[in-house]
């Protein structure tokens, strides 16, 4: 009985890092190895989160269906950029020790409880120019549109991540390694995004005074919104004040339709990791000068020669009213679809426990097949031509592994 309870004691403690509730001193390290993989702490009551919105979602609205293929594509893509993130094991922070190893300037005490909050807003003020730049650079946007490639809006969503989407950013955070020490980034990395996490639903409606200075589910909605007043919209993380002072602020007014502009119809997380890229680089191919092929990459995804940075909205596609893409398939593919995914979330929470020296091996392995599973599974969602083929080919595969290993 003691067990449980400190175990339950530990998941709500862990609960709270998605509000930031979390104590300066336990957070507080000196160095980089030392700081915990919080994303990790938090995974259990999120998904409690997920189950607990859609009960919430199903009472107040029964005729509002669950979309199973929109959900198990939402963490198909986490699986995906997790998969990365655990084979490379904190690489994407090499250059940020770096550089402040070799270069800081201000010698910020780690153990000062001034660091922590300044880091926590050093932190929060460079995400908003990533994620502004991830909206406003083409070739940013390319990996960032899979965040928005769901037509729903939900607390799955926030799952929704590009494979590349870190490596795209880090740049942007390297400024603070001139003063802010390396244990102290990560951690505020870490909780910057698990904030996140919470602010992709529907269910909770206007916080009161709290809007005036955090980013809420209010003004994150209008941030997924594809339509016209939506678009470019509350890019903060943690504060939404940056929005207000740099004018990108808005709020929610008319109904919200969520997703792209342009629908790309698909559940095959590899297919919507990918198309975005494929079509900007056609739309470069396309232009007549080299100047505006490069303009097409670096300029906002709107733009066209003779025309602003961003675009002009009179050009822009002018959303109003969408059917959602949501292909019907057979209850017995769904059960199979059911039993197939589980299966692989299984074998992805296996890997955060595999030791280093399996890392070739096991994580390898264990992360193609998980892809390749995961890309069936789309297909199938689809309905696809190529789905049945493609998870024969799958399951012969690893038939054939198992014969192997056994």
């Amino acid at each position: 009985m003691n067990e449980i309870s400190i175990n339950l004691v530990s998941q709500l403690k862990n609960a709270g890092k998605f509000w930031y509730i979390v104590n300066p001193f336990e957070t507080t390290f000196e160095f980089p190895h030392q700081v915990p993989d919080y994303y990790q702490q938090v995974w259990i009551p999120f998904f409690f989160l997920i189950v607990l919105e859609q009960v919430i979602l199903t009472a107040k609205n029964k005729k509002k269906s669950f979309r199973l293929n929109d959900q198990v594509t939402s963490f198909s893509h986490w699986i995906f950029q997790e998969s990365g993130r655990v084979f490379f094991r904190g690489a994407e922070y090499y250059a940020y020790i770096k550089i402040y190893e070799n270069y800081h300037r201000w010698n910020l005490s780690w153990n000062s409880i001034w660091t922590w909050y300044i880091t926590a807003l050093g932190v929060d003020f460079c995400y908003y120019w990533v994620h502004r730049s991830n909206h406003e650079v083409h070739f940013l946007w390319a990996h960032h549109q899979v965040h928005h490639s769901s037509e729903e809006f939900n607390l799955a969503v926030g799952l929704r991540q590009s494979v590349l989407q870190h490596w795209c950013n880090f740049i942007f955070y390297l400024p603070l390694a001139f003063f802010i020490p390396p244990s102290h980034f990560i951690v505020h990395h870490q909780f910057n995004l698990i904030y996140q996490l919470w602010i992709h639903t529907t269910i909770i409606d206007d916080l009161g005074p709290l809007e005036l200075i955090f980013n809420t589910p209010k003004h994150h909605r209008v941030h997924h919104g594809c339509n016209l007043y939506c678009l470019d919209k509350n890019y903060g993380g943690v504060l939404i004040i940056w929005d207000r002072l740099f004018g990108t602020f808005m709020e929610e007014k008319d109904e919200i339709i969520y997703g792209l502009v342009t629908s790309p119809q698909s559940f095959n997380p590899l297919y919507l990791q990918m198309f975005y890229a494929k079509a900007m680089i056609n739309k470069s191919k396309g232009m007549k000068s080299s100047a505006d092929k490069l303009s097409v990459l670096w300029k906002g995804p709107s733009w066209y020669p003779g025309g602003p940075r961003l675009g002009l909205d009179k050009y822009k596609i002018n959303v109003t009213s969408r059917i959602k893409y949501n292909v019907r398939i057979p209850t017995w593919q769904t059960v199979y679809i059911i039993l197939h995914f589980l299966i692989i979330f299984y074998k992805h929470l296996q890997l955060y426990n595999n030791e280093k020296q399996d890392i070739h091996n096991f994580l390898g392995i264990t992360i193609l097949n998980n892809m390749f599973a995961l890309v069936a599974i789309g297909l199938l969602f689809d309905k696809s031509q190529y789905a049945g083929l493609v998870e024969l080919v799958r399951c012969i595969d690893n038939k054939e592994k198992d014969v192997v290993q056994g």
